[in-house]
């Protein structure tokens, strides 16, 4: 079995992921993003958010390098332009914006995509994280089962959440999840900032 899989890699990939992409903390931001939707339309949004996330993620796993050295991109720049993303986000929970703007089959924005499936479940951190085991791996196809295995593992992890988390709505109700929106908002705006601390502390260190 040792020869067609790494269990040490896969936990490694996957322990690293699940801890950025934060399954469990996704749901009150979902909730928030998706408040004004039915119930049926909520658990389109999720498996629809998870989809583009892992669509991002493997994309960035097989060609992010070719891609961002294609563009001139450093991974700082797309950390940074990440967290600048999210900070906007942040504002409109903050504020009320995003149940004004209430989301629907017809609507012409998908939450679900942007800014639910990228950038906030396949960021910069889950990208570069993924890009770093793809750098560091031998190449052997026990390597790149590990590491797939733990993505998707990662990726059913999210949906689970974000599909159960109408049980949530139903026992938060309006007002609760509109309260649990407003505290997302804040949690949203510090890890938008932290990321951009980051990408700014790693221009300096280049530079």
């Amino acid at each position: 079995m040792t020869e067609v899989l790494d269990p040490r890699l896969l936990g490694s990939v996957f322990i690293t992921l699940f801890v950025i992409m934060d399954p469990p903390g996704t749901v009150p931001i979902f909730l928030g993003l998706t408040g004004a939707m039915t119930r049926k339309q909520r658990n389109k949004a999720a498996w629809q958010a998870v989809a583009v996330a892992l669509g991002v993620i493997v994309s960035f796993a097989i060609f992010g390098q070719s891609i961002l050295s294609y563009m001139h991109i450093s991974l700082a720049a797309l950390q940074a332009s990440g967290g600048l993303l999210l900070l906007l986000v942040a504002m409109e929970l903050l504020t009320g914006k995003m149940e004004e703007t209430q989301p629907s089959a017809n609507a012409k924005v998908n939450v679900a995509l942007v800014p639910l499936g990228t950038p906030l479940l396949a960021g910069p951190g889950a990208i570069v994280a993924t890009m770093v085991f793809v750098k560091q791996a031998d190449g052997s196809a026990a390597d790149w089962v590990s590491i797939s295995l733990a993505i998707v593992a990662v990726h059913v992890c999210l949906y689970l959440a974000m599909r159960f988390a109408n049980l949530i709505h139903r026992v938060l109700k309006d007002s609760g999840t509109i309260l649990v929106t407003r505290i997302a908002g804040l949690l949203l705006a510090a890890i938008a900032v932290q990321l951009i601390a980051d990408a700014v502390t790693e221009f300096i260190q280049t530079a």
